[in-house]
């Protein structure tokens, strides 16, 4: 007889929350997709025989830590850019 395995809810909040991510709570929804997924690959790994989906947790991970990446590289460039001018500004004027 084998078992019937579930799938993780940690690992479909991860992969909703990611999604979410991109389109409506970039932040919270980046960072729960993080957590939500780290957790939910932790508990596939302890109870393999009980629980699958680890797909739609590294999908999850992956929306979140791009969209983290992207905010950080938007950031700096926000930075660099307004930086630059303050810096052009002060040295010629």
């Amino acid at each position: 007889m084998s078992t019937v395995r579930q799938t993780s809810t940690l690992a479909i909040v991860s992969l909703v929350a990611g999604i979410l991510g991109w389109f409506i709570v970039p932040v919270i929804g980046s960072l729960t997709a993080i957590i939500t997924g780290h957790m939910a690959r932790g508990e596939i790994r302890r109870q393999p025989e009980r629980f699958e989906g680890d797909g739609l947790a590294i999908a999850g991970l992956v929306l979140g830590w791009v969209n983290v990446a992207l905010w950080i590289l938007a950031a700096l460039a926000f930075l660099l850019f307004f930086g630059g001018l303050a810096w052009l500004g002060l040295a010629h004027g």
